[in-house]
């Protein structure tokens, strides 16, 4: 062994999981592409198998979509805010198998019109559960998920609330509201673009299940066995900042797979998982596989939809707030057509919530189109809009105090996510196997799994969720084991 491979292994040592010189050789059983839930989970099952895998990860942190970040008197999610049920979440049982409390966090709406006044909670909590009931009992031919929705509504008010009718400003604002209440939930830009007959699935138990202090990072320092300052997994090999430019696999031979990075390093297995989005697979997939992809495959890249749904954090010096509930706005006709046409995205912040990790922090919400611009605008421009609207709706009621600092997430400008998850659009009908086709494996010329794929758009039933993610990344690693390895 020469001097600087002896330093390297006493360096590995004394730096435990910390360590991030490597010792591993460049040839491995497989790499994996992308550090986020799905990556996570298909790279720690194959070690725990004793599998030699290398994680290879274009970011500079392990996480994907999920990013819990220091912020106010605790941690904030900036991505994925909340386990989505917890029968058969793979989610929720890593950290209850791991004694790892998280909380339920109730969303029932606390109401403000935009002339400050405060709403009818009772009615509006009212009518946004049947609109989500009605979401749970699609029609039976295609339509869009905001007219269906609008019809059963209006079905609804004018058997429960026929004297509302007479409101329609109130009807059109809360359609309005409930259209970004549903945009948040799909990262779609339109409640119309959205299919009523979706493959999704919810599963059962808790919809909004929070990590809060423990930040949905513990998640990943679970799977691979570093939390509470954990060992690691010997026979996995992490390294970040590592963007991939190229995978060549065999498609009319045999042999292994090569993965070649940015930086000109080279490494080659036996497999690849590739777990990146669908946003970087319909930017990046002409050029980043040798040989190209099937044509199906390409197709349904480009018909599927993945959306945006970001936020704006806002910190203040002490709590004002109380901590884990939801505040709703619903505009006022006449004030919408006050504002100016640059003030327009601040009607599509629907609401703002006091997250779980921080009892200081306020997070603001939008999506689509509206959400990617947000992404743009000058960090000064963002908080005072923020602002002047938390103001314009609560400010009758409270004082509300100056922000001491602001984050946001950027998941459409950052050129590694492209978005933040997929939904079934309009197409889903005439696309019914997507989701499969997406992620059905390249083989060799003797049928055997070269390049395969994961992640949540992949999942047929839990997509747009962590646990789906995660169970896709399960699901390709057992691809690659015989069942008694797990």
């Amino acid at each position: 062994m020469s001097e600087y491979r002896k330093w390297c292994l006493i360096l590995c040592v004394l730096g435990g999981a910390n360590c991030c010189v490597s010792t591993m050789p460049n040839s491995y059983d497989t790499i994996v592409v992308g550090l986020g839930s799905a990556g996570v989970t298909a790279a720690s099952t194959l070690a725990k198998a004793g599998r030699r895998v290398l994680g290879l990860e274009a970011q500079d942190r392990i996480g994907g979509r999920v990013k819990t970040v220091p912020f106010g008197d605790g941690v904030v999610e900036v991505g994925a805010e909340w386990i989505h049920g917890t029968v058969g979440s793979r989610v929720y049982q890593t950290a209850i198998k791991n004694n790892v409390t998280v909380l339920p966090q109730d969303l029932s709406f606390q109401v403000f019109m935009s002339d400050g006044t405060v709403g009818n909670k009772e009615l509006v909590n009212e009518l946004i559960e049947y609109c989500l009931q009605v979401v749970e009992h699609p029609p039976e031919k295609p339509e869009a998920l905001g007219t269906f929705i609008t019809r059963k509504f209006m079905a609804y008010i004018n058997e429960k609330h026929p004297k509302l009718l007479d409101d329609k400003d109130f009807i059109t604002e809360f359609l309005e509201m409930m259209n970004l209440f549903i945009n948040n939930y799909e990262a779609s830009n339109d409640w119309n673009d959205v299919s009523a007959q979706t493959n999704y699935e919810e599963l059962g138990g808790h919809q909004h299940t929070s990590w809060h202090r423990h930040g949905y990072k513990t998640f990943f320092d679970l799977l691979l066995n570093t939390y509470n300052n954990g060992p690691g997994l010997p026979t996995l090999d992490i390294k970040l900042n590592k963007e991939v430019t190229l995978i060549k696999w065999p498609k009319n031979s045999t042999g292994n797979v090569q993965v070649i990075c940015k930086d000109g390093e080279a490494y080659t297995a036996n497999n690849v998982i590739v777990t990146v989005s669908l946003g970087v697979l319909k930017e990046r997939h002409s050029h980043l596989f040798l040989p190209s992809l099937p044509q199906e495959k390409i197709t349904i890249i480009q018909k599927m939809s993945i959306g945006v749904m970001d936020k704006v954090i806002l910190n203040f010096e002490k709590q004002w707030l109380p901590n884990g509930t939801f505040f709703g706005f619903i505009w006022k006709g006449e004030d919408k057509k006050k504002l100016s046409k640059d003030d327009y995205w601040t009607t599509r912040i629907f609401g703002v919530s006091t997250p779980m990790g921080s009892r200081t922090a306020l997070t603001f919400w939008t999506s689509g189109d509206v959400g990617k611009m947000v992404e743009t605008l000058p960090e000064d421009v963002v908080k005072r809009k923020t602002m002047e609207l938390l103001r314009k709706f609560m400010g009758k009621n409270m004082t509300i105090p100056e922000p001491t600092d602001m984050i946001r997430s950027t998941w459409f400008s950052n050129p590694f996510t492209r978005g933040s998850y997929t939904y079934d659009n309009l197409l889903v009908h005439d696309y019914p196997n997507a989701r499969a086709t997406l992620g059905e494996p390249l083989v060799d010329s003797t049928g055997v799994p070269k390049v395969l794929f994961a992640g949540e758009a992949t999942d047929l039933t839990h997509f747009s969720t962590v646990h789906g993610a995660s169970d896709s990344g399960y699901r390709e690693a057992m691809r690659l084991l015989p069942s008694s390895k797990i």
